[in-house]
């Protein structure tokens, strides 16, 4: 799964985890399967109605509004999501890891008559290859990209993990956790790097400080890392 490390406005940086293509083409064809159902089941209820055209057509355009607007309203009352992303566990953000804005959500929705409807997604799968941190046109114009939030439980989710032998600790205050402890922060910290809530590492990094009672010049997202090697490295040598 591709990468790319953003640098929020409190310094903290966090490696996104970009949705493959194979995932937001899934989805896409998700979202288009109901697109298609609603409006054929539109289509069905109207004809039964015996209207003529002129009475017809006002209607049809009413009721289809749903189906045209359907990506960004449901990406804006939905955190970014559709039923297809949400499925597939995707999600549209602002390249900074925060939450989009309805102005980013409607631009990026006005592009994909371009980048996806017009071209078949051809352009919008090439800008996505190129660019490298999934960004399509309507993307790129909004500033926002779609991130994966699958979550693949590895080794360096536990709090068994082998550090290298000339590993020197600096802080050794960490021991007053306990291992549930340091097994929730670790979680939460894996999951905010995973999702981009630089939030969550803030928390953490103002938390941690207060509970050793230590004052450090470091990141939050390098200090938390190093609480955690640094409770490692104390109850793997106990």
């Amino acid at each position: 799964m591709d990468e790319f490390q953003i640098e929020t406005a409190q310094n903290v940086g966090i490696n996104q985890n970009v949705a493959s293509i194979g995932d937001r083409m899934l989805g896409y064809l998700i979202d288009s399967a109901i697109i298609l159902i609603y409006t054929i089941g539109v289509i069905l209820l109207l004809t039964s109605l015996d209207l003529d055209m002129a009475e017809l057509w006002p209607l049809y355009l009413l009721v289809s509004l749903p189906a045209f607007l359907y990506y960004v309203l449901l990406e804006t009352f939905f955190n970014g999501q559709t039923v297809g992303k949400s499925l597939l566990k995707t999600r549209v953000v602002k390249i900074d890891g925060s939450p989009p804005s309805f102005a980013n959500y409607f631009v990026r929705w006005i592009l994909r008559i371009i980048d996806v409807a017009l071209t078949s997604g051809g352009i919008a799968a090439f800008t996505i290859l190129i660019k490298g941190n999934g960004q399509r046109l309507g993307d790129m114009a909004a500033g926002t990209t779609v991130i994966s939030e699958k979550q693949n439980l590895t080794i360096d989710d536990t709090l068994i993990k082998e550090l290298p032998d000339n590993y020197v600790p600096t802080y050794s205050q960490v021991t007053v956790f306990s291992d549930k402890d340091m097994q929730s922060i670790k979680l939460l910290y894996n999951e905010a790097l995973r999702k981009g809530q630089h939030n969550i590492i803030l928390n953490l990094h103002h938390r941690l400080i207060k509970v050793l009672a230590i004052e450090t010049d470091e990141k939050p997202v390098d200090f938390v890392a190093k609480v955690i090697k640094d409770y490692n490295y104390y109850t793997q040598n106990m």
